[in-house]
């Protein structure tokens, strides 16, 4: 039996480890967590918020002067808007509103990652200059799942699992008319770009090349 004959029969045993050992890859990988959290915080919208009320935009990614920014929900009502930011980590999170650095903890490994509120600034900071809102209509809210707990004292903005759709009906204050409301989900959504492969590779690129100089001043 010559070699060629030797992997083909090993190769016909084990061929389908190969799928699973890609599967596996994928469902670990941070990109994956990160689509899983954010069709999750979806579907919770859908069903527990009133679509004669609430009209949500998913994956939204607006041009800024730098580049561009990329939110994962934003929830339209004559509420106000809320600008969704979220999370998909497990174990204990430690933070405050003013930290610039939040903590991660898994039994004994610790992983540090950006204050979301600080994160989501900059998408409020933007549709308030697209819209030219009043930004006491903007409301940023960041929603943890995957398990996490919070270790320290979080502002009321800050969720976990479907806290953060109470946190939105908390809001009952009519700010906006039902024409402000269509005027404004017109405006997002024509000033967003095209949802494809290429505008989240570029929105990529724009973000590594950000911490990039970021660590070079450093």
């Amino acid at each position: 039996m010559d070699i060629t004959s030797i992997i083909w029969t090993v190769f016909s045993k084990v061929w389908f480890i190969i799928p699973i050992a890609l599967l596996v890859m994928i469902l670990k990988s941070s990109w994956f967590k990160g689509v899983f959290g954010e069709f999750l915080v979806n579907v919770l919208a859908k069903l527990l918020l009133s679509k004669a009320d609430y009209t949500l935009l998913h994956n939204v990614t607006l041009p800024t002067e730098d580049g561009t920014t990329q939110i994962d929900h934003i929830i339209v009502s004559k509420y106000g808007l809320f600008v969704v930011e979220t999370k998909n980590l497990k174990g204990w999170i430690f933070g405050s509103e003013k930290q610039n650095i939040w903590t991660q903890k898994i039994f004994k490994k610790s992983h540090k990652f950006q204050n979301p509120l600080h994160q989501n600034y900059k998408h409020v900071k933007t549709l308030e200059q697209l819209l030219n809102i009043d930004i006491q209509s903007i409301y940023s809210v960041i929603v943890f799942i995957g398990g996490s707990v919070f270790k320290t004292k979080m502002p009321d903005n800050v969720t976990s699992g479907s806290g953060y759709i109470r946190y939105i009906k908390s809001k009952a204050e009519v700010l906006l008319s039902d024409e402000q409301v269509k005027q404004l989900v017109d405006q997002i959504e024509q000033n967003s770009l095209e949802k494809s492969l290429k505008t989240s590779r570029a929105h990529v690129v724009h973000v590594k090349q950000k911490i990039a100089a970021k660590r070079g001043v450093k």
